[in-house]
C-alpha cells in the first residue's frame, strides 16, 4: 500500500484577494509561509520517502519548507500544475462577471466557464497520470505531495469516481495548506479523509 499526502500550498497576496491563479506564478505571502512551517511541524514524525511538487512558485516555495522539515529533497513536475483559468488568470469573481458574463453563468450550470486553457477533465487526466506514476516509483511509502486547490479536487474528485462539478457540491475546497491523504493498492484508490 503506498499513501499519497496531497497538500495545497500556502496562502498568497492572490487567495487572500481572492484571485483566480491558475499558471500564474505569484509567491507566498508570510501567512502562507507560516502555514507551511506550521504544517512542517505537524508532519515531523512522519516517515516520509519523498516531496513532489508543482513546479509552480508558491506549491515550490511551500514543499521547500516542508521538506527542509523532514530532510527530504524536493521534485519539481509540471503535470501537478494548477488547472489553466485560461482568460480568468488573475481575475476575481467580481472581474469575470463583469468581462465573462457567458462565462460565469457557465460556471455556475456546468463548473467551467473560462475560455482557452484547460477543462477539469484534461487537468483530471494530467494529474491523475502523474500520481500513478509517483505511487509506481514509491510502492508501499509514504509520499508528500505539493499542488494546488485544483489539483487536490481532480484527485478527489477521481477518488470518488465523479465529476470534478459533483465533487465540487459534495465537499468544500481544501484549504491553504490542508492535507488530503490517500492510499493506493493494487490499482485501487481511496481517500482515507
Amino acid at each position: 500500500m503506498t499513501e499519497l499526502l496531497l497538500v495545497r500550498h500556502g496562502e498568497t497576496d492572490w487567495n487572500r484577494e481572492r484571485r483566480f491563479q491558475g499558471h500564474a506564478d505569484p509567491p507566498l505571502n508570510e501567512a502562507g509561509r507560516e502555514q507551511a512551517r506550521e504544517l512542517a511541524d505537524r508532519l515531523s514524525g512522519e516517515d516520509i520517502a519523498a516531496v513532489y511538487t508543482s513546479d509552480l512558485l508558491r506549491a515550490r516555495e511551500t514543499a521547500e519548507i516542508l521538506a527542509a522539515a523532514l530532510d527530504a529533497a524536493v521534485v519539481a513536475l509540471r503535470e501537478l500544475r494548477e488547472i489553466d483559468v485560461g482568460s480568468w488568470q488573475g481575475l476575481t469573481w467580481a472581474e469575470i462577471e463583469e468581462r465573462h458574463p457567458e462565462g460565469a453563468e457557465r460556471w455556475h450550470r456546468d463548473g467551467h466557464g473560462w475560455d482557452a486553457g484547460e477543462t477539469y477533465d484534461q487537468l483530471g487526466e494530467r494529474i491523475v497520470a502523474a500520481l500513478r506514476e509517483i505511487a509506481s516509483s514509491h510502492a508501499g511509502q509514504r509520499v508528500l505531495i505539493v499542488g494546488h486547490g485544483g489539483t487536490v479536487r481532480a484527485t478527489r474528485a477521481f477518488v470518488e469516481g465523479v465529476s470534478v462539478a459533483e465533487s465540487r457540491r459534495r465537499s468544500a475546497a481544501i484549504g491553504n495548506c490542508e492535507v488530503f491523504r490517500l492510499v493506493t493498492e493494487d490499482g485501487t484508490w481511496r481517500g482515507l479523509d
